[in-house]
């Protein structure tokens, strides 16, 4: 006679780490779908810099140097830019601020490790929602850049996965700095990071106008590799170098999700 015990926890264990993950992704999905203007909201802003810096500005700037030197329209040139903001937005703010009340005021993890759920699944469950967050404010801004004429080259579709990847790396990260964070006041910390990125990544000029130092620094930034991986690939612009902008976001991601993963063990199985 089969035990309904035993039936029941071979049903809600996770076959693998994959299939914890996607427990924890169906559960978001679930809390979602009655807040789903939450993430649609987060579409608007990059929209917003686009008509007002890309289009306005853009009217005074006229023709810019792109990558290649070719002049472009400098909504061409900024566009790529606000497309891997809006995948590291996406992606930033999920894994920080609804992690942390997830974390410390929802007791949602605890409640999951109550099951044969572990912390590995629920930190890849999470930066894979996180990522998928940048990922869909990333393709309502690529429509928008397609309805413009701001997409030249038919590698522009891979800007999608590259902005999937950014999602990656910033989800990642993200997570892995909330597990260290004590209060709300802490995520003042997240502005001071992002922002800077946001504006001094070539994401509205060239990095050739910086002066050399400025140059080596910005290169160490990931959404500076984020923005070069995009607006290459919108421009047709395809060479070697762009998988060392991939290779960088991947690798960031792998010692995000090491890091959180590692952290949520030492703080929910201890």
């Amino acid at each position: 006679m089969t035990d309904p015990t035993a039936t029941l926890v071979a049903r809600i264990t996770p076959p693998s780490l994959l299939g914890g993950a996607g427990r924890m992704m169906e559960r978001n999905l679930l809390v979602y779908r009655r807040a789903w203007m939450i993430i649609f909201s987060g579409f608007f802003e990059p929209i917003f810099y686009l008509f007002s810096i890309g289009i306005g500005i853009g009217e005074l700037v006229g023709d810019v140097a792109g990558p290649a030197g070719e002049p472009i329209k400098y909504a061409a040139f900024v566009a790529p830019g606000l497309l891997a903001s809006s995948a590291m937005n996406g992606a930033v703010y999920e894994s920080t601020f609804n992690i942390f009340f997830k974390l410390k005021y929802g007791k949602i993890y605890d409640a999951v490790l109550s099951t044969p759920m572990q912390p590995g699944s629920i930190a890849i469950g999470e930066i894979t929602w996180s990522l998928l967050r940048g990922a869909i404010y990333a393709a309502g801004f690529m429509v928008v850049m397609i309805a413009m004429g701001l997409m030249p080259s038919m590698w522009g579709v891979l800007a999608l996965p590259a902005a999937i990847l950014i999602g990656f790396a910033f989800g990642a990260c993200g997570m892995a700095a909330t597990t260290f964070m004590k209060s709300w006041q802490d995520f003042d910390m997240v502005t001071l990071v992002t922002l800077p990125l946001f504006l001094f990544s070539a994401t509205f000029y060239p990095i050739s106008v910086y002066p050399p130092a400025f140059q080596a620094l910005t290169r160490l930034s990931p959404l500076y590799h984020g923005v070069e991986l995009i607006r290459s690939l919108t421009l047709g612009l395809i060479d070697w170098s762009l998988l060392a902008h991939a290779v960088f976001l991947i690798v960031m991601g792998l010692v995000g999700v090491a890091v959180a993963s590692r952290r949520l063990e030492r703080m929910l199985m201890a």
